[in-house]
């Protein structure tokens, strides 16, 4: 891995460095849209919020407009006729979606947003039953994941306040130690029907060690599930290796598809064609060759299409279509690698800007335990606040979540050593240093 090793914040080398590295490391900034800056001495923003929005593609807009044109050239024979046909368009999306997240194409499918195919998938299986009733997620969940759970559990006729097991870190930290995972896995296994982790989490960028917590957890009998809306082309994954059961993730963040973008789901083929296994259906979830057989029966297909309901979005299936492409031309490996160099090069700016501030990163300072984003707790006021004076002031676009963490997302496809040095720049200049 290349030396990073960085001049002192102050020094005015530091920010000529910062350019150098992005000469020898540039990434694939000129194929995004970057927003103008609405403050600061720079005419583009240092956009780090790419964990909660990513930026658009060049590509996107004229292929969306292509799609809109076969409909306004061939009307309704657009679902056959059209350059890409629209009844099978969603096949397009299931090869290079599989090859992201480590699967095999008849285990992966894009279609409706992240907690709907939770709840989708929770249908099939989340199946309390004796004392095997509970559900485990981690105490920093993502708010909607809390709630789809707690819902879940209320649908089946459980006290969601005890059905739901919250796994918190020891106390002082910040972060869930994979050990205390397995040991409650080991402890309590046999009261856990559904394990449902966030193999990213939101709040803390915390990698999961998510092939030795999905044994742990099969081993204990439970199914293991994972929330990947953090950790879908931020991290490389192996799904089928991993023997996951099932996974969803969204395509609105690291995978660039557009505010609300649809998401996918992974199942794993030991499941696939399981008449045993509930699932709700629709028109989309019988087989393509018999679809228009308009028979009152479904006939699903072995893969994981059986889990689809209606027919897929065209115009919302473009853009992330546009991006999975991206994806297959640079390679998840790739990203991992520049990934792990910027964010490398942040923590170190990082490091100097917190020493003396009361600032703290509370991500993992281990790079093979966490993605791309750093968060980092601050001491006094709010974050909300604090974002706003570093885009405002700085031109820096980074994320809060209330009431102390800011977050920093550089990600390895668009950000550059220079948006990460305007960040630690910002980031002294707004925060007093401790007295």
């Amino acid at each position: 891995m290349r030396n990073t090793e960085t001049a002192p914040l102050g020094s005015g080398g530091a920010e000529a460095e910062a350019r150098t590295l992005d000469a020898a490391d540039p990434g694939h900034r000129h194929l995004f849209l970057v927003p103008p800056a609405e403050g600061g001495r720079y005419p583009e923003v240092a956009y780090l919020a790419g964990n909660s929005l990513g930026l658009q593609p060049r590509a996107t807009r004229e292929e969306l407009l292509a799609d809109l044109d076969a409909w306004r050239r061939l009307g309704v024979e657009g679902h056959l006729e059209a350059e890409r046909p629209w009844l099978p368009y969603h096949e397009l999306l299931a090869a290079p979606a599989a090859r992201l997240v480590g699967a095999r194409p008849a285990e992966t499918v894009v279609m409706n947003s992240l907690t709907v195919n939770l709840h989708l998938l929770m249908v099939s299986f989340y199946r309390p039953a004796g004392e095997r009733t509970r559900i485990v997620i981690e105490d920093s969940a993502f708010p909607s994941d809390s709630y789809a759970v707690r819902s879940q559990a209320r649908f089946h006729g459980l006290d969601p306040d005890t059905a739901v097991v919250r796994l918190r870190p020891r106390p002082g930290e910040d972060t869930l130690r994979t050990g205390d995972v397995l040991d409650f896995l080991a402890a309590e296994g046999h009261t856990v029907a559904l394990l449902l982790l966030g193999g990213v989490n939101y709040l803390t960028g915390e990698l999961m060690d998510i092939p030795a917590i999905t044994a742990a957890g099969r081993a204990a009998g439970a199914v293991v599930g994972w929330d990947l809306a953090h950790a879908a082309g931020n991290v490389p994954l192996a799904l089928h290796d991993w023997d996951v059961d099932f996974a969803a993730w969204c395509s609105y963040k690291y995978l660039n598809s557009g505010p609300g973008a649809l998401g996918g789901v992974f199942v794993h083929e030991r499941h696939l064609g399981d008449p045993a296994l509930p699932r709700f259906e629709g028109w989309w979830s019988t087989e393509a060759a018999t679809r228009f057989e308009m028979t009152p029966v479904s006939r699903p297909p072995a893969t994981v299409e059986a889990w689809q309901i209606s027919n897929p979005p065209i115009f919302a299936m473009g853009p992330v279509r546009t991006s999975l492409e991206l994806f297959d031309a640079v390679g998840m490996p790739a990203l991992r690698e520049r990934s792990l160099r910027l964010t490398g090069y942040l923590e170190r700016l990082l490091d100097e800007v917190t020493a003396d501030r009361p600032l703290t990163v509370v991500t993992p300072r281990d790079p093979a335990r966490r993605g791309c984003q750093l968060s980092v707790r601050i001491g006094a006021g709010s974050a909300n606040e604090l974002t706003k004076r570093l885009r405002h002031e700085h031109g820096v676009i980074a994320d809060a979540r209330e009431p102390d963490i800011v977050r920093f997302a550089p990600v390895p496809l668009y950000s550059t050593y220079h948006d990460c040095w305007r960040v630690a720049d910002a980031l002294a200049a707004t925060v007093e240093v401790d007295r």
